[in-house]
Parts: C-alpha cells; structure tokens; sequence
C-alpha cells in the first residue's frame, strides 16, 4: 500500500516497508494520554503524527487514556483531551480507557507471577529506589524476592482485596538487579492506592503502573506502531518484556521521535499544572499557556497547528524550535481569512475643527486588500475621532512620519489632517488635537496633489465601542525554555497588559473567536471567556510581521 503524498519520515519509510514485508497488513496507532492535565503544544504534535500515519496508509488511529494513577487524574481532563483532539480535527476509530482492561492485567500479572516472573516485595517506595543501585553500580536483591509462587499469589490477592495499606506492598518484575539497563532492575508493575478511579469507581485498591499498562494496551488494541518520544527508548526493553512474558497475541512494537521544545515555552504537564495551582495564570486556557485549550482562546486556528507540526518533521534528535516558526503559520492562516479593521488600543481624541458639526460620512473600505472575495463595508466619520497615541510626538526625531505640530497624514480609507493645535492637561500630558482636513484628498477620489509619508489609523468618536485589548509576550524571559532551578523564577512580569480602547462599530455583532487584523497591530481574537453582550474582549494572537524565515 503506498501512503498519501505527505512529508517522509523515517517511522513512515519502517511502515512501508512492514507492509511490504508482510509484517503488518494493517496500521493502527494510538495517541494515549494521561488524563493529569491538559494538552498542550508538544501533545498536538504527537496527535499530528499518530493520526496522520494511519490516515496516510488507510488505518487506524484509537484514543486511549492510560488512566492508572487515581490520585492524578480527573474526569475534566478526560473531556478536554476529547475536545482538543476533535478541535484539532481528527475522530478516532476508538475510544478506550487503559482502566478498561484492569481485570485482564490483573490476569496477566497472575500469570507472571505463576511463571516465576514477578513478587510481591514489602521494601518502601525509598527502599527500593536506594537499592535500585547507579549507572555503574548494580542494584541490591529484595529480600522477598525469592518468596513462593504460593506465598506471591496469595499476598498479590490479598493485596486486591484491601487486606495492606498505600505503599505496604507492591508487585515487580523480576528481571534483573545487575542489568546495565536500570529501568530493568525489578520495576514496581502494581502499587496499592485506596482511591477513588475516575472510570472504575472503588472496585479496585491496586493500580498497574505506567510501564506496565500501557504495553498491555497497546497489545489489547493490536497496535501495530506504539509511537512515543525520546524519554521512553530506555523503556523500550521492558516494553517488550511486559509484552513477551505476559505472552500477548499481538506483539507492538515501540518506536521513539523527539519530542516538541519551543523557545520561551513551559513544555512540562507537571509546571504547567504549577502555574494554575499557583494563579500564576488564568487558568489552563490561559492565552499565554502553550495548552491547545490557550491557544485555543488565544486564536490559534487548527489549521495553524497542523501544519506547524507536520513542517517541524519527525527526528531523532532532540531540538528547540523558535516559537516564531508556530507564529508563522498563524500569520499564514489568517492573512486571507481574517477581515480587516480599525481599532485603537491607547486612544487620543482628535478634533477635526473645519469638518461639519453634527455630521457623519460613511466611507468605503475594503475588508482584505488580499481576498477581494471579503468584500467591503461602510465605516463612520465625523469631526471627532480617536487615534493612536503613539501616533503623535510633540517632538519627533528625524524621519517619523505620523501626526506631529504642522505635519500632515493620510486617516487611512478617509482624508488627509494636519495638526493644528495640542491641548495639555494641568501636569502638562497631551489630551487632545486640534486637526483640519482637506476635503479634496478623500480616499478613492484620485486626488494627486501632493503626496503624504504617514497613513494612520483611527476610529469615529460617536459610535466607536469600547473594547478591551490583551497584548502578550512570552510567559518565560529566557531564549531557550527551561532550564535548570526554579522556572518560576524565569516567568516574565510582562507577559500581559491590558489596555482599554475602542473599535470599529462593524464589529458590534463580534461573536467569541471571531477573529480579525486590525491595521499596524496584527491579528486579533474575541475572547470567548470574558466578552460580554456589553464589552468586547480581544487577544492579541501574533504580530502582523516578522523576519523569521522557515529553515530549508
């Protein structure tokens, strides 16, 4: 079977050839979860390429939560997983839950244990990591390593039943205290944990761990391609053992990428988590956290997304990515579909003294230079407006071309003004223009006597509405991510300002993520938290420009 014509990687090209070879003749792949939290960037990658390597080769793609940590999980973050995967646009073929399977791993670890393959140990959970031994050191036999299958399979169903308290007992493998490889040194496979399953209720008081679940789910689901990041490779022996001695049908096999790092981006479950428990953010849709529920709210598009993480590749080896590249392709998905409009973020009135009193003027404007099909609409102008303050300097320096004493700009899509007089308050802050306008230059028109360097943008004073601006800069100061210490320390103060201003009133019937480019200040997003039928909320989702360029 020859896969659709999207970018070769190499988990794709060792697909290709199991089909060919007769290995598989199917492909089913699996994007597994832990429901402690919330996806985020780095998880929509790994969606991207599970789902899209079985779309390529006509498969098969499950979701399953590999939910075996009671104490962590949570039936809120299994319905956000849902929706980010299917906001991202993919439907799995199948739902399932890890705890789903509970009754047969438990059978299967019976097994192990009939074969000699597996104990009950009393050590504590510090005992054991102190006996585990170093990289150049083997570890230390439990002394309840040689106890009887008997005597095993009885404490193992007592252990069931409820008979011991948390960290009593627990089961391990047994494999192999001296091996080079530690994570094969008797793993833990069963912990007892008196918590309530967010799937399974109280029915069980022992709970399989990671490194043991989740290879007998993807075998039960036959998952022919087990895809995960880099962190596991060293996990990849007991994966196959768990497999082999727990003498599974189906055999997967477990291929490892690189994982997602973006620069000035917290990329960890465990510190983003930290950030809300600390409201350190708003939440986990926070439009600062990288969560495809943040970005979500921020404005980033689906289509962004996917093609973010098909353009960084599939690797084995692990880099950071400059965020500017995922701002690129936001930049790219919007500049034809958002409409274009003004607004002003920090307004300073401007009164035009030789306009008409009383008088309003529809002007024409076009909603996007670059898709004519968005056609245009009809915008107000009277003799009061609001302009940026940043768009005037008392005292400019040389070659600033926005409104100054005596200078002149074009208003875009309205006429041109010049600066007549400046109004100060008593501490001596500029509150207001006095401006005229020549009624010969109206946009359009094909005036040609003279020409004007700056073209500002601004609103009409009487029917402006007043908006709320969210303008965001990375939540860490430093260049690479994180580093070593406290990242908290690393969280910058300024990630967010807000400023209150005023919009266009075309936008009056602005629904939650409607999403617009607003002139010189790049591509905004009404918030659906927070906008009100009475006050419009924007997120700033990325600049209009930048000089990242996508590396060949």
């Amino acid at each position: 079977m020859e896969p659709k014509a999207t970018t070769s990687n190499f988990i794709k090209n060792i697909i290709i050839e199991d089909l060919r070879t007769g290995k598989v003749d199917e492909v089913i792949t699996r994007f597994p979860p832990e429901p402690n939290g919330y996806l985020h960037i780095g998880h929509a990658k790994s969606i991207c390429l599970n789902f899209d390597l079985a779309d390529d080769f006509s498969g098969k793609t499950n979701l399953r939560f590999d939910d075996t940590n009671p104490l962590k999980e949570d039936v809120e973050f299994v319905k956000s997983i849902q929706e980010d995967v299917a906001w991202l646009g993919y439907q799995w073929d199948g739902l399932f839950f890890a705890s789903n399977y509970f009754e047969e791993m438990f059978n299967r670890a019976v097994l192990l244990i009939q074969k000699g393959k597996a104990y009950v140990c009393d050590l504590s959970a510090e005992e054991i990591r102190k006996t585990r031994g170093t990289l150049t050191e083997p570890g230390q036999e439990s002394p309840y390593r040689n106890r009887s299958v008997e005597e095993n399979l009885d404490l193992f169903m007592r252990m069931r039943q409820g008979e011991f308290g948390d960290g009593a007992k627990v089961l391990r493998a047994k494999i192999d205290m001296s091996s080079p490889n530690i994570n094969m040194r008797d793993p833990v496979l069963y912990r007892i944990a008196h918590a309530t399953h967010h799937n399974t209720g109280d029915s069980w008081c022992i709970y399989p761990m990671y490194d043991y679940a989740h290879p007998l789910g993807d075998a039960i689901e036959g998952v022919t391609h087990s895809i995960c990041t880099l962190e596991f490779e060293d996990h990849r022996p007991l994966y196959d053992w768990v497999i082999r001695e727990c003498e599974m049908e189906a055999q997967p096999h477990q291929y490892e990428f690189a994982r997602l790092n973006l620069t000035q981006t917290v990329m960890s479950k465990r510190k983003l988590k930290q950030l809300v428990d600390e409201k350190v953010v708003d939440g986990w849709d926070d439009p600062r956290m990288p969560t495809i529920s943040g970005l979500r709210r921020r404005g980033f598009t689906p289509e962004a997304i996917r093609n973010f993480a098909r353009e960084i590749g599939v690797a084995k080896s692990n880099s950071v990515v400059d965020v500017k590249m995922l701002e690129h392709f936001i930049r790219e998905d919007l500049k034809l579909k958002a409409p274009r409009t003004m607004a002003v973020l920090r307004p300073l009135k401007v009164v035009i003294t030789n306009y008409p009193e009383g008088q309003i003027e529809m002007l024409d404007a076009e909603n996007n230079p670059e898709n004519l099909e968005m056609g245009h609409r009809q915008i107000p102008f009277s003799r009061e407006i609001y302009i940026e303050q940043d768009d005037f300097m008392e005292k400019p320096p040389k070659k600033y071309f926005r409104l100054f004493p005596g200078n002149e700009v074009r208003l875009k899509h309205a006429y041109f003004i010049r600066c007549e007089e400046v109004i100060k308050d008593e501490n001596g802050d500029v509150i207001e223009l006095h401006c005229t306008y020549d009624p010969e230059t109206k946009s359009g028109s094909g005036f040609t006597g003279r020409k004007v360097k700056g073209t500002i943008h601004w609103v009409e004073a009487s029917q402006a509405l007043p908006a709320e601006f969210r303008l965001y800069e990375p939540l860490l100061l430093d260049q690479e991510g994180e580093k070593d210490g406290s990242f908290l320390e690393q969280i910058n103060p300024n990630s967010m300002e807000i400023s209150a201003g005023f919009v266009e009133p075309t936008m009056k019937d602005s629904k939650a993520h409607d999403k617009f480019q607003f002139f010189r200040h790049g591509y905004f997003n009404v918030d659906p938290k927070d906008t009100r039928e009475d006050r419009l909320v924007f997120n700033h989702i990325v600049s209009l420009k930048s000089s990242f360029v996508i590396p060949k």
